[in-house]
């Protein structure tokens, strides 16, 4: 029949920002983690607006703002501020590092990953990083844990997760093993609402991550490594040092083996 009225599609750019909704929510019904509401407000709406901005300016159209969400909810849960303006900052040199920071057109750094450790080394007198556990309550952590696990499988993107937990907790032991420190508060940081944000959104963005599966999952197990060796060295901010360190690397190396591939096509043409 040709009068068939076509099916209505949930846009799947919608899953991640409801996702780390429930994460905000959840953590703060439970602990109350926020600076404040206005903090993150405040952090969400620079991320918008800096996007509009930017992306109008640089391609012309207007941008798809689930990026910028989930960049500026991220920051208005991780950094720990007394002051007001790290919120706006950190919003805004994560936004445009994504029009700025470009190697043949593609990110180097995940967005909030780049902005966040900018504040912690320009302002490390003014700003912190969560560092909150769910502790004994693990009903939050088990509720953000499924409803994570289907929407980032339904965006092909939870092999990557998974390889990072597994990662971690590996490195755990081994970092129990070298400190003498139980096995059990070595694998404590997971369960806090830090690392939710850190393996469901930054470790597993598409337009900062490799292209290949194998590749992305290398990755991960390398930014872990990296974060297990910051933490012998008593680095707090470990696991945002890794991504910022490894994330970059493992892209210039994809854009400089295309390169190499298109050099080759052209002169075997």
């Amino acid at each position: 029949m040709s009068g068939a009225r076509p099916r209505l599609q949930f846009d799947k750019r919608y899953l991640a920002p409801i996702l780390v909704t429930m994460v905000l929510v959840v953590g703060q019904i439970t602990f109350g983690f926020l600076e404040s509401w206005g903090k993150t407000m405040l952090a969400i709406a620079a991320a918008i607006a800096i996007e509009l901005v930017l992306g109008k300016l640089f391609t012309g159209k207007l941008p798809h703002l689930a990026s910028a969400y989930i960049s500026g909810i991220s920051i208005g849960m991780l950094v720990r501020s007394p002051e007001i303006w790290p919120y706006a900052l950190c919003s805004a040199i994560s936004i445009s590092s994504k029009y700025l920071i470009r190697v043949d057109g593609r990110h180097l750094w995940n967005p909030s990953n780049l902005g966040i450790v900018a504040m912690l080394v320009l302002a490390a007198d003014t700003v912190a990083g969560l560092s909150v556990q769910w502790g004994n309550t693990l009903l939050p952590m088990v509720t953000v844990w499924l409803f994570g696990a289907v929407i980032i499988n339904a965006l092909g993107r939870f092999h990557i997760t998974l390889t990072y937990v597994v990662s971690f907790l590996a490195f755990a032991a081994v970092r129990a093993a070298v400190t003498g420190h139980p096995l059990i508060a070595e694998a404590a940081p997971i369960t806090g609402p830090m690392y939710q944000l850190y393996i469901f959104f930054m470790i597993t963005d598409p337009k900062t991550t490799v292209r290949t599966k194998q590749g992305q999952m290398l990755t991960v197990v390398v930014v872990a490594a990296v974060e297990a060796a910051l933490r012998l060295m008593q680095f707090v901010h470990a696991p945002y040092y890794a991504l910022f360190i490894v994330g970059p690397i493992a892209n210039l190396i994809e854009i400089a083996n295309d390169r190499k591939k298109r050099a080759q096509a052209v002169a075997a043409a």
